[in-house]
C-alpha cells in the first residue's frame, strides 16, 4: 500500500538509485519483476508503454517473419568448425554421409599436407567384361592435393594417371614412386609431362638407372629421395649435382656410394642446399666428410645415420665447419664416442636437434658435455646401453629440452627417471621398453608432469 500525500492522494512509489521499479504481480503468472527505468518496451507487458502511465497496458510484440535457417545438419558454416575435430581418416568416412557433407569437406583446407597413397590394383576397376577401366581421380581434384604417392607402379600405369587426372601437368607438385617398375623411358616420360614437379622420390625402384636420371632430371627440382634403388651409385650423384642447381634437400640412402662422389656438389649447391641426408651409406668415411663441409657450407640439417665408418674426428670436421646446423643425426654410428659429443657441444651452438640412436659408445660423460646446450630442444637416445641414472642428472639442467627419448635404454632406473620430472617445459617422453619404467613411475609422471606426453 502507498502512503498518503498531503492533499489525500495517494503518494507515488519512490525510486530506488539504481533506476528499478517494482511492478506489482500480473495475471499472467509472471509474478514481479524488476526493469530499468528508461529501457525500451519488453513483450509480455512487463514494461509500461511509452507515454502511459505505470502498470497501463502494454502493445502486443508484432510478430516478423519467420528466418528460414538449414537443419544443423546441414548448416555449412556450423560443418566448417565441427569437421576440424575429426582426423583425416575419419574426414575420408564422414564425407560419405551425404552431398552436403562431401560439398563442405572436399575443400583443399581440409586436406592440406596429405598424401593419396594409391596402389597399382587401386586405379583401375574391372568391367563385366573383363576389361580394365582406370578409375575417376576427380575427387581428389576437389581436394586439392599436391602429392601423390605411387606404389607398385609400372611405367604404363603412370602414363595413365596423366592422362586421366586433369590436374597432373601442372597441379601435381610433389610425386613419390615406391617398390615400382619404372624405367629410364617413364621416369623421362613423368618428369617431361609432369611439369609442376619439385619434389621427387624414389624409393625401392630397382628398374631405372643412372643413365636415366642423366636423362629426365630437370632443374626445377628442389627436393630429391633417392633410397634403396639398386642402381644408385656415384655416377647417380653426378647427375644430380649436374643437372640440379636449386637443390635445396637431397636424401640418399645408397649402400655403393664412396666419398669421391661427395666432391661432385657445386657451388651452385653450396648456396641452395640446406638439408643432407646419407643414410646407410656405408661407402662413406671421414674423407667423405671432409667433401660435404668444403662443398656445402651453409648446411642446417645433416644427417650420417648408418654411416658406420665415420668416426670421432668426422665428426670434429663437422662441427668445425658447418655451424649453422640444427639438426644432427649421428645414429647407427658404432664408432661415435663421448668426444664426438665434446665437439658438438663446443661448436655448434645454434643446434635443436640431436640424434644418437643407438650410438653405444656413448656414456654419462658424454651427457655432461650435451648439458651446456642451451638451444637443444629435441634429443634422442633411443638403445644408448651405456647411460645411467648419473647421466640423467647431467640432463635436469637443460631447461630447453623439449623432446628426450630414452627408449630401450636398459641401465636407467625407476630412481633415476624420477627425477626427470624437474624438467617442467618437457612436452614428449618417450621410454619404450625401458625396463626401469613402471607402472608406478608412469602414474607420478601424470602427476607432476601434467602437460608432457609419456610414450611408454
Amino acid at each position: 500500500m502507498s502512503s498518503p500525500g498531503v492533499d489525500g492522494d495517494p503518494k507515488p512509489p519512490c525510486l530506488p538509485r539504481n533506476g528499478l521499479v517494482k511492478l506489482p504481480g500480473q495475471p499472467n503468472g509472471l509474478g514481479t519483476a524488476s526493469i530499468t527505468k528508461g529501457t525500451a518496451a519488453l513483450a509480455g507487458g512487463l514494461c509500461p508503454q511509452a507515454g502511459l502511465p505505470l502498470g497501463g497496458p502494454a502493445l502486443a510484440p508484432v510478430p516478423g517473419p519467420p528466418v528460414e535457417r538449414p537443419p544443423l545438419a546441414t548448416d555449412e558454416k556450423i560443418l566448417n568448425g565441427l569437421f576440424w575435430y575429426f582426423s583425416a581418416c575419419e574426414r575420408c568416412v564422414l564425407a560419405q554421409v551425404c552431398k552436403a557433407w562431401r560439398r563442405v569437406l572436399y575443400q583443399p583446407k581440409f586436406w592440406a599436407g596429405l598424401t593419396p597413397v594409391l596402389h597399382a590394383k587401386e586405379l583401375y576397376t574391372v568391367l563385366p567384361g573383363g576389361e580394365k577401366e582406370f578409375v575417376n581421380l576427380q575427387g581428389f581434384a576437389a581436394r586439392g592435393f599436391e602429392g601423390f604417392c605411387l606404389v607398385g607402379v609400372s611405367d604404363l600405369d603412370i602414363c595413365e594417371f596423366i592422362d586421366n587426372y586433369a590436374l597432373s601437368k601442372k597441379g601435381v607438385k610433389a610425386m613419390s614412386l615406391k617398390r615400382s617398375t619404372i624405367t629410364d623411358a617413364g621416369l623421362e616420360v613423368m618428369l617431361e609431362q609432369m611439369q609442376g614437379v619439385v619434389r621427387l622420390e624414389l624409393s625401392g625402384c630397382n628398374d631405372f638407372t643412372e643413365a636415366g636420371l642423366w636423362s629426365s632430371l630437370s632443374a626445377r627440382i628442389t627436393s630429391l629421395s633417392v633410397s634403396d634403388c639398386i642402381n644408385v651409385a656415384d655416377d647417380a650423384i653426378a647427375a644430380i649435382s649436374q643437372l640440379l642447381p636449386n637443390l635445396a634437400e637431397l636424401s640418399l640412402q645408397a649402400y655403393h656410394v664412396t666419398d669421391t662422389a661427395l666432391a661432385y656438389f657445386t657451388a651452385r649447391q653450396g648456396h641452395s642446399t640446406h638439408t643432407l641426408r646419407l643414410l646407410s651409406c656405408w661407402e662413406i668415411t671421414n674423407h667423405g666428410v671432409v667433401n660435404v663441409v668444403h662443398s656445402l657450407p651453409n648446411l642446417t640439417a645433416l644427417s650420417l645415420s648408418g654411416c658406420s665408418k665415420v668416426t670421432d674426428d668426422g665428426v670434429e670436421l663437422v662441427a668445425e665447419n658447418l655451424r649453422k646446423l640444427r639438426s644432427l643425426d649421428l645414429s647407427w654410428c658404432p664408432r661415435i664416442t663421448d668426444m664426438a659429443l665434446e665437439y658438438v657441444a663446443c661448436d655448434l651452438h645454434r643446434l635443436e636437434e640431436l640424434v644418437l640412436d643407438r650410438c653405444v659408445r656413448i656414456t654419462d660423460t658424454g651427457l655432461s658435455y650435451l648439458s651446456t646446450m642451451s638451444s637443444l630442444r629435441s634429443l634422442y637416445l633411443r638403445w644408448c646401453c651405456q647411460v645411467q641414472d648419473f647421466g640423467l642428472k647431467h640432463l635436469l639442467a637443460m631447461r630447453s629440452l623439449r623432446l628426450l627419448s630414452l627408449a630401450g635404454c636398459p641401465l636407467l632406473t625407476a630412481t633415476g627417471l624420477s627425477g626427470l620430472v624437474q624438467l617442467q617445459e618437457l612436452e614428449e617422453l618417450e621410454l619404450t621398453n625401458c625396463p626401469g619404467a613402471t607402472p608406478e613411475l608412469f602414474k607420478y609422471f601424470s602427476q607432476h608432469l601434467p602437460r608432457c606426453l609419456v610414450v611408454e
